[in-house]
């Protein structure tokens, strides 16, 4: 990276042409938030090419190529290159609370409050996101192959990611707007023309005792310690 470059404006054609390259798994391994972000900081000269273990060499690669760079290894300070993997729920052990729910940028996990949650493997993107979040830690990273995929493989499953974190935000920026329109409207009394009948609000779910949830994070401790003893 040249130091000169730092903190240059980037060209949004740049920044999408360097965000196109990326595996869009969203993990934030680079350093960044998101792949757009770690986009825009190489654009700008602010990070350099060799911080995506997901994307491999020849994601380093591709950055350097369409930068005019000479290309380079990994930084192994930010991880290696692996077959691609997804997250696996024990759902035995998994007590619904829903973080992570919460922590996965593609939606690739599904359940409600209090009810067992379970992967979709097919959109996972292996960011292992959801595993620090769980309380119980019930979920486990899996490979899915034995080597790590080729160019035109990382490209494809990167299609399908883009699509599906793009999707979760533009959901999660309508959820934002609905609960400020509903804040703002609070303060204001309702008109007549506004008040209808409350709908049947559906049944909630059965309470999770707190015993259960005991003995949950009881067998997470102790699959905890079994992987980190010697």
């Amino acid at each position: 990276m040249n130091a000169s470059s730092a903190n240059t404006p980037a060209s949004t054609a740049l920044v999408d042409a360097l965000d196109a390259l990326l595996p869009q798994t969203q993990c934030t391994r680079c350093g960044f938030p998101t792949c757009r972000d770690y986009a825009q900081a190489i654009a700008r000269g602010e990070a350099d090419i060799d911080r995506c273990p997901p994307g491999g060499t020849a994601g380093v690669d591709a950055l350097a190529e369409r930068l005019g760079r000479q290309g380079k290894p990994l930084n192994a300070e930010y991880g290696s290159e692996l077959p691609p993997q997804v997250a696996l729920i024990d759902e035995s052990a998994c007590i619904g609370c829903t973080k992570c729910i919460q922590a996965c940028p593609v939606d690739a996990i599904v359940g409600t409050a209090k009810r067992m949650h379970s992967v979709i493997a097919d959109e996972c993107t292996g960011c292992e996101l959801c595993v620090a979040p769980c309380p119980v830690d019930c979920i486990a990273i899996v490979p899915i192959a034995s080597q790590p995929l080729a160019r035109a493989q990382v490209l494809a499953r990167a299609r399908l990611a883009r699509a599906r974190f793009d999707a979760r935000t533009a959901r999660l920026a309508q959820a934002d707007a609905a609960i400020e329109r509903s804040t703002r409207g609070a303060s204001a009394p309702p008109s007549d023309a506004a008040i209808t009948p409350a709908a049947t609000p559906p049944a909630p779910p059965p309470p999770i005792t707190r015993s259960a949830v005991l003995e949950a994070i009881a067998r997470g401790k102790a699959r905890r310690a079994t992987r980190e003893s010697p």
